[in-house]
Order: C-alpha cells, then sequence, then structure tokens
C-alpha cells in the first residue's frame, strides 16, 4: 500500500481511504468540512510524489502547479510526501550582490544565495535582516535564465528596510530569505492563452518576471504588458521592454503616463482606462495585476466585468508594511 509521509513519520494508507482519513486516523488534526472536495479546508501541499487528477480538481492553476491538493480527495497509487499548506517556505541565507539605479526611487537588488531558492518568477520573499526586521518583495529573476535573484525596491519615506536598501546595504551584507509565497506566475500547459499583465510602480517586478519566464518557455499566445506611473520618470525599464517588444512578435508593452505628456512612444491617461481600451473583451485571457492595492482591486472588478474568468485573474497588491 502507497505510504503516506508527514511531518517525519511514515504511514500506510488503508484500502479505500484518503490522504485526510490515514491522517485523522493517526491522530493528526487536519483541518476538514465538507470531505466532499468543495469547501478546500483540507488542502495540503505535496512535496513529492505523484498527485492523481481528482485531488486537484478545482484548484487555480498557480496552486496545482505548487503541489497543493485537497487531501479528502486524494487516493495516491504511490508514496506522498506532503505538509500543511502553510508550511512550505524555505528559509535561505542569502547576501547582498550588487546594485543598480533603475530610476530616481527604485533601485535593482541582486542577491546571491549559499543554495539554490525554489521559485516561480513573480512570487515573492520576505527579507529578514539581522534584528527581526521584515519585509516583502517580488522576485523579478527567472530561474531558467540564471541564479542570481533580482528584485526593484521602491525607496519608501521613514522605511527601515528600503532605506537600507538604497543608502547603505553593501555587497556581502547577508539576509534571511524566507518564501517564496504568492500565486502570482505563470503556469505552463496553455501557451496560446493571451495574458494581460497590468502594473504601476514596482509591480513591474513580479511582471517582469512572469514575461520572461512566458517568453523563455516559448508562450505564443498574445501578450500585454502595461506599465502605469504618474510622471514619465516613474517609469523604469523601458528600454529593456522595449527591446523584448521588438525581438517577440506576440508581446507588446504599453508604457503609460497620467499626469503629462510623455515621450512620443508612451500613451497619456490612467494605464487602466487605457488597458480595457486596449483589450476590451477578456473572455479566455490570463490576467496578472500588481501594485498599487486599490487599483488592483479595481481592476480585479474591471478585468473580471470585461470577461477574464475569476481564477484566471492572480492579484498581487503592494501595501509597504511598517513604513517599507
Amino acid at each position: 500500500m502507497p505510504a503516506i509521509t508527514y511531518e517525519d513519520n511514515s504511514y500506510a494508507l488503508g484500502e479505500g481511504e484518503s490522504v485526510l482519513d490515514c491522517l485523522a486516523r493517526e491522530g493528526h488534526d487536519i483541518p476538514s468540512s465538507c470531505r466532499s472536495g468543495v469547501c478546500h479546508s483540507c488542502m495540503l501541499r505535496a512535496t513529492s510524489g505523484e498527485l492523481p487528477p481528482a485531488a486537484q480538481k478545482g484548484l487555480k492553476d498557480a496552486h496545482r502547479a505548487q503541489g497543493y491538493f485537497l487531501s479528502c480527495c486524494c487516493h495516491p497509487e504511490g508514496d506522498l510526501t506532503v505538509t500543511r499548506a502553510d508550511d512550505a517556505t524555505q528559509k535561505v541565507a542569502a547576501r547582498v550582490l550588487r546594485k543598480e539605479t533603475l530610476n530616481d526611487r527604485v533601485l535593482r537588488v541582486v542577491l546571491e544565495t549559499d543554495k539554490p531558492l525554489e521559485y516561480f518568477p513573480g512570487q515573492f520573499v520576505n527579507f529578514a535582516r539581522p534584528g527581526g526586521l521584515v519585509r516583502s518583495f517580488s522576485l523579478a529573476s527567472v530561474p531558467a535564465l540564471g541564479n542570481e535573484l533580482e528584485f526593484h525596491v521602491a525607496l519608501v519615506l521613514g522605511g527601515s528596510m528600503s532605506g537600507w536598501l538604497h543608502h547603505e546595504a553593501a555587497p556581502g551584507d547577508p539576509l534571511e530569505l524566507l518564501g517564496p509565497l504568492g500565486n502570482c506566475f505563470y503556469v505552463s500547459g496553455n501557451p496560446e492563452q493571451p495574458l494581460f499583465m497590468l502594473g504601476t510602480g514596482t509591480g513591474l517586478a513580479p511582471l517582469y518576471g512572469i514575461l520572461r519566464d512566458a517568453l523563455n518557455q516559448g508562450h505564443r499566445g498574445p501578450i500585454h504588458l502595461f506599465h502605469g506611473a504618474l510622471l514619465a520618470s516613474d517609469l523604469y525599464l523601458t528600454e529593456s521592454l522595449r527591446d523584448l517588444d521588438g525581438k517577440h512578435e506576440n508581446f507588446t508593452y504599453h508604457a503609460s503616463v497620467r499626469d503629462e505628456p510623455g515621450e512620443d512612444w508612451m500613451e497619456q491617461g490612467a494605464v487602466d482606462t487605457l488597458a480595457l481600451k486596449t483589450a476590451p473583451d477578456l473572455k479566455g485571457w490570463k490576467v496578472f495585476l500588481c501594485g498599487n492595492p486599490d487599483l488592483v482591486k479595481q481592476v480585479q472588478r474591471k478585468t473580471f466585468m470585461a470577461g477574464a474568468n475569476m481564477k484566471d485573474i492572480h492579484a498581487d497588491a503592494f501595501l509597504p508594511a511598517g513604513g517599507g
């Protein structure tokens, strides 16, 4: 019979038992309610082994890609190692490798780690400094393109972490990374699906990772990336994104400026208005939204009203904690 490994203990799965039944029999308190795959309260994560498709039915693509499953519906044919859904984070020692100014407020911070961090581009990690200061930053890097980890850090007025990274951090300074977390990332399997990406500020960071990951995996469907700012000087990575636009026929980069005229290749106006004018019918599209939390919430509703399926709308709102 298959064996279920959980919290360093291994249990033989009984005849007809689900993973939930097995763990409950052994005295583990796994949250559950409906026991029919509807409520999702019994979700666990497999770290090794093959999951039956029925155990992931109804889950978002991002959850399936990370090994999450419904334990009440899981009847595996082989051994599984599982963990609680909220125990899936890693702790990795890292060091500042280099820094690069992207605009007046945004810094590219590149880290190196003692061991590889397993992540999907677009997820975020928590930076932990000695002394207990913790802040979250999204990954702009792509593991298939190199081992270095890239982050875009906006300087927050009075921000403890952003201020340290901008003004004090030097190559070799240590950090601990906790994560990754988040479900805003590209999942292969539907290479013809159109992708709609919209971000403001350093909400571009996860989109930049997702975009390059999709292109690197050979995504063939149209990809539109909309980056909005109040002023033209607030935009960044414009040359890199315009270069990608020129190299990939299926990718279009849209830069918009709200409060002043930009350069002739930029659009003027609110980024969400311009984006939905460009792509008014989002039925069948996958949507990625990152940046200002109020705007993200508004555009979630607008993209749903424009036809996007709720399970295909992935959002990552940026809200600096404790001053940044």
